[in-house]
């Protein structure tokens, strides 16, 4: 999900209170953690994204050019749908591992 302005606001309101030498509030410490999780969250999903496209691309394009030819395309379709599948097959399995231990 997109920042809500609210995320901003509590976060600017927060830095000015640190800014100020004034302590947060619990509320703002809690929105500015959950900001900070999110903005966690989506360096996680570009880091993935990113690894994903240089490992198919390595992979399948062997001369790159102005367009991919069908091998490359039908390569780096085939290429990205195994490296989703084992992606969720592994959290998936680190999910039922975390609630096996509890």
């Amino acid at each position: 999900p997109l920042p809500r302005h609210s995320d901003f606001a509590a976060r600017a309101t927060a830095q000015r209170a640190m800014d100020e030498g004034a302590e947060p509030n619990e509320v703002q410490i809690r929105d500015l953690q959950s900001f900070m999780e999110t903005e966690q969250q989506k360096a996680v999903i570009q880091a993935a994204i990113n690894k994903l496209t240089e490992t198919c691309f390595d992979k399948c394009v062997n001369k790159p050019g102005a367009k991919l030819d069908s091998y490359e395309a039908s390569c780096i379709s085939n290429c990205a749908g195994r490296y989703l599948d084992s992606s969720v097959f592994v959290v998936s399995r680190m999910m039922q591992k975390r609630g096996q231990g509890q």
